[in-house]
């Protein structure tokens, strides 16, 4: 939920980077405060400064892909499919637990809303092998070049749980097909904030800033973009001590370059 309201947030601020017109809705129904108590401390300041850049970073990343095939895992409270102007005949593959996506469709059937796009609920564990067979049962193909988007899901992860999902996805993935994801923090991070201890106890540390290394040595061709670099592209400089940031990989063609 915590996504959702920095979205909302955002949605709601003079000169927002994106609009989330159902993101206090989720807040809304989930029973929690829009602002979150206590007050939020440095740690949450910068995990909600990387949450709206990130969102609008992969806005874009998905929507120029060039692919029509699109696959959210741990889509969560995501509503891309509702709410960017998508290219005809995209669809869109939303993978995640089937009570988040039975939580996420009752709010949005609450507001009428509809997909701007075809849309495909595929209720799957992620962390079981079983989630490819239920992403192909949706219609996916993995014949044809996809775009996957894995946001904010790697840092909840183990090293080896991060490797194996990401195998899966390499090996549903046609030359040319493109992934985006974060890059992983380099150095230490304080973690004493009381206003996000909830999420960063969470936290398994996914494969790190070792990411794109594991991503170049297997069959992708990853580009990293620094946290403060994209921020300032979109108007919004930033220090970035941590090093973090996000990466955009494209699948090689066995023993090729993209």
């Amino acid at each position: 939920m915590a996504v959702a309201r920095v979205r909302a947030q955002e949605s709601a601020a003079e000169n927002a980077l994106f609009e989330d017109p159902y993101a206090a809705a989720f807040v809304a129904a989930s029973g929690e405060p829009l602002r979150p108590r206590p007050g939020p401390g440095p740690l949450a300041a910068v995990l909600a400064f990387q949450t709206v850049v990130r969102t609008r970073f992969y806005d874009d990343q998905l929507l120029h892909s060039g692919h029509d095939q699109v696959v959210l895992l741990a889509a969560g409270l995501d509503t891309r499919a509702y709410r960017l102007g998508w290219p005809p005949g995209t669809r869109l593959y939303e993978v995640d637990l089937p009570p988040v996506l039975d939580f996420k469709h009752r709010v949005l059937a609450a507001r009428s809303a509809e997909p701007r796009c075809e849309r495909a609920a595929v209720p799957a564990d992620l962390l079981t092998p079983t989630w490819a067979d239920r992403l192909r049962e949706a219609g996916f193909d993995p014949t044809r070049p996809a775009t996957w988007l894995v946001e904010g899901l790697l840092v909840y992860l183990t090293a080896e749980q991060s490797a194996a999902l990401l195998t899966t996805v390499g090996e549903l993935s046609a030359p040319g097909s493109m992934l985006a994801l974060e890059r992983g923090r380099s150095g230490r991070t304080v973690l004493d904030d009381p206003s996000v201890a909830h999420i960063t106890s969470l936290w398994k540390g996914g494969l790190g800033a070792g990411t794109a290394d594991w991503l170049a040595g297997h069959g992708w061709h990853p580009r990293n973009h620094p946290l403060d670099e994209v921020a300032a592209h979109y108007g919004r400089p930033t220090a970035n001590p941590s090093g973090t940031g996000f990466i955009t990989a494209l699948r090689t063609p066995r023993g090729g370059q993209p």
